[in-house]
């Protein structure tokens, strides 16, 4: 099963950049290819609508490692793991966010990297602002 890595340098530190990631209520202004509608909590997890239906997102405990792994849950009631981290890097913080094709098509794991990487060009445009 390939996987890619799909990545952007922030020019802000890597803390800023994951606090600003890690804040549920921001997911909507970057992370389009996951949601751009309101978020309700649901105890530990994270409900909204997406363009595939209600979702469940549980993200990782926060933590020092800009580790910001997530666990989506789709209407369908599939759960994906999904890893993303923030690390240094030498122009301020590197986001990187490893994609997995499990069952998709070619063509709907390149169109899902693409979303993957407008996703973090919007993270990057609105903390370089």
């Amino acid at each position: 099963m390939p996987s890619r890595h799909v990545s952007t340098v922030v020019h802000r530190s890597a803390n800023e950049v994951y606090e600003y990631a890690a804040e549920p209520d921001n997911l909507a202004h970057w992370a389009a290819g996951l949601t751009d509608a309101p978020i309700h909590h649901d105890g530990d997890a994270l409900v909204t609508e997406s363009p595939m239906g209600s979702i469940r997102i549980t993200f990782a405990p926060r933590n020092e490692l800009g580790v910001l792994d997530h666990w989506v849950t789709l209407p369908s009631g599939e759960t994906t793991y999904n890893a993303l981290r923030v690390i240094e890097h030498p122009e301020g913080a590197e986001v990187i966010f490893t994609l997995r094709q499990l069952g998709a098509s070619d063509a709907d794991f390149a169109r899902d990297a693409s979303l993957v990487a407008a996703d973090l060009e919007r993270l990057r445009e609105v903390l370089e602002g």
